[in-house]
């Protein structure tokens, strides 16, 4: 617990049950993602905590934002980031919510089946978006998290070149892979296997 929030604690009026974040704490730790993976562009989830000022923040730092919907898009404009610095990175999306998406500049967009691959270039498609691009997220066994998501979203590894290529044939561009070792993982060897993955399927895309 860092001394401004001690502070704020022994002042506040009591009004109930509160969450009090230190922002110089969220600046902290996003330098500190940042200066280790120097060669990337750090994606906050909104989900994660959409509170205006950690927002705020982190689009003034340079961050860029994935959103889970289009309240979480216009949320991450509002605070500050452009278009181009968001990802739509849901995989079950209402094509309605695509649309708006595009509508609102964003160009990047999570996907994990053909059937979200035909939205995304549908959606394109009425909104004259030339632009659109698509990542794959791909499942992960989730081994050593407290909650694994390995049965929510994504598809087998052996179907994500597949999935691109077919984004490929409807003008979309294959951006890249994605994964989720799962919320609370503590096998740090988790992210080794998924990154492997990553790796075969960028070597069948390339071939």
């Amino acid at each position: 617990m860092t001394e401004r929030i001690r502070e704020f604690l022994r002042t506040r009026r009591e009004d109930g049950p509160c969450v009090v974040i230190d922002t110089e704490v969220v600046r902290a730790n996003y330098h500190a993602f940042a200066r280790a993976l120097p060669d990337t562009r750090v994606f906050y989830a909104v989900k994660a905590n959409p509170a205006t000022e950690v927002l705020a923040l982190l689009a003034k730092l340079g961050s860029c934002f994935d959103c889970a919907s289009v309240v979480e898009i216009e949320l991450a404009l509002a605070a500050g980031a452009t278009a181009d610095r968001i990802s739509f990175g849901n995989t079950i999306k209402k094509e309605r919510d695509v649309v708006r998406a595009m509508e609102l500049g964003v160009r990047l967009f999570a996907v994990d089946c053909t059937a979200e691959v035909e939205k995304v270039a549908r959606s394109a498609e009425k909104t004259a978006t030339r632009d659109a691009r698509i990542f794959c997220r791909i499942l992960c066994d989730g081994a050593g998290a407290d909650w694994p998501l390995s049965r929510k979203f994504g598809c087998v590894p052996e179907m994500a070149a597949d999935v691109l290529e077919h984004g490929h044939r409807m003008g979309l561009l294959a951006y890249g892979i994605s994964f989720h070792v799962g919320s609370q993982q503590a096998n740090v060897n988790a992210w080794d296997s998924a990154l492997a993955s990553a790796s075969a399927i960028f070597k069948e895309c390339a071939t």
